[in-house]
């Protein structure tokens, strides 16, 4: 029984040297049924290597659209319509491409009836990451069940995820805040001197080249937005940018254009400090079509440079390493440590009531205060019941019961009760 085929696949080329010269270089080429086809990719061009692999699967093949048993189906097929179907409306078609690539190296020659628990942790830990695996099972996860709704297979295919990371409760105090924003906002370029009496002299010059970290820490700080709306914010309305109405102080996260998405990027009102700082970049023309800009053009991601900062502010790691996301964690933390209402909050930094008090709830300094001050006090002591009836009798209609046993005996008793019954007492 002959082996099926893998599918088109990366395969890195190493070069080749004799001595000192080298011969031929290495090179990334598509492996397609025994074919070498070049990408025009070298060392240091892993993601453009994926693009190309993306764009010639895409450019091959065609799969069926056709009801078929999930024994018949290839997963790279699956993958494929779903890039092709919905690819489109995702954030970042860049990182779905990459992440859908992964998959089809892995799971290329496999069908839907492969798709099964040992297979999925198999996967995880060729993976390395369980977080990494996570997310891209994810993806595998939606390319089937949107290959179900759209009719093409009928079968139960499940798809078993690792368990999710712990959350991450690294936050950073106004302290660390500062010293942050400083080191970012402060920090000057160093070279080094090639000519002249200080040649091999490391020198400051007057460039700033951390200081959109900065503004993208204050904006983090103030909001409690994620990265990516904070990245694509503009003073000005356009098309797949968040807006930020100064004159209205509303900070419009969602993008233009965009579809909502479970991030929940709602409005949100801009803080008096932070909209005096934004006011003053767009009067000095420190931003010009984004609030994150570096030599003049739109920054999609911080990593970097925030990973600088970080290092320059010498902030402690050992409690968990700090990403921008810290910043989203921090607002949030400062929210519930300043008593802000639950609800207000919440809406605030665009997120569900649940996840806020579950999540940051103990910072809140009504946390479990109530049943904190009853285990530290005394035990209730019992009261009196009270009853106080709601007609109360008059004087004139209390019948005095007299002992009449003690007077006469038994006799006696009969004839007393006879004659007050009978009305002639």
């Amino acid at each position: 029984m002959s082996r099926r085929s893998k599918g088109p696949r990366l395969w890195w080329r190493k070069e080749r040297r004799k001595g000192r010269q080298l011969l031929q270089q290495g090179a990334w080429f598509v492996i397609d049924q025994g074919k070498h086809i070049a990408t025009g990719c070298f060392a240091g061009e892993d993601q453009q290597a994926q693009q190309f692999l993306a764009s010639y699967i895409e450019g091959k093949y065609s799969p069926d659209r056709v009801l078929r048993d999930i024994k018949d189906i290839d997963v790279a097929d699956v993958l494929s319509i779903y890039d092709d179907d919905c690819g489109a409306n995702q954030a970042n078609r860049a990182k779905l491409d990459e992440r859908l690539v992964r998959l089809g190296r892995w799971w290329g020659g496999k069908t839907l009836s492969d798709v099964n628990g040992v297979n999925c942790r198999a996967y995880a830990q060729h993976r390395g990451s369980d977080g990494g695996a996570r997310r891209d099972l994810e993806d595998l996860r939606a390319a089937i069940n949107h290959h179900a709704k759209e009719g093409y297979h009928r079968g139960i295919v499940r798809v078993v995820l690792p368990p999710k990371g712990l959350p991450r409760e690294r936050w950073l105090t106004r302290d660390e805040a500062a010293r942050l924003l400083w080191a970012c906002w402060r920090y000057r370029e160093e070279q080094t001197v090639h000519r002249g009496p200080q040649k091999g002299m490391t020198v400051l010059t007057d460039r700033r080249p951390l200081r959109h970290v900065a503004r993208f820490v204050l904006i983090g700080l103030y909001t409690g937005t994620r990265a990516g709306a904070i990245a694509s914010a503009a003073p000005y309305r356009a098309e797949g940018r968040a807006f930020v109405d100064l004159d209205r102080k509303i900070f419009y996260r969602k993008p233009i254009g965009k579809r909502a998405t479970l991030k929940r990027q709602t409005p949100v009102p801009i803080p008096d400090r932070l909209l005096v700082h934004m006011r003053r970049w767009v009067r000095r023309g420190l931003v010009r079509d984004n609030f994150i800009e570096w030599n003049g053009q739109s920054v999609m991601s911080v990593k970097t440079g925030f990973a600088s900062g970080v290092r320059l502010a010498e902030l402690d790691l050992t409690m968990g390493n700090v990403t921008p996301h810290t910043l989203r964690h921090t607002a949030a933390t400062w929210l519930m440590q300043r008593a802000a209402p639950m609800w207000e909050a919440a809406g605030f930094l665009g997120m569900s009531e649940k996840t806020l008090r579950d999540t940051y709830g103990h910072h809140h300094p009504d946390f479990l205060q109530n049943a904190a001050k009853a285990m530290g006090s005394r035990p209730a002591q019992p009261r009196e019941k009270l009853v106080i009836p709601l007609v109360m009798p008059d004087e004139e209609d209390v019948v005095m019961v007299q002992p009449v046993e003690i007077i006469g005996g038994p006799g006696r008793t009969r004839t007393c009760n006879q004659t007050v019954m009978s009305g002639r007492l």
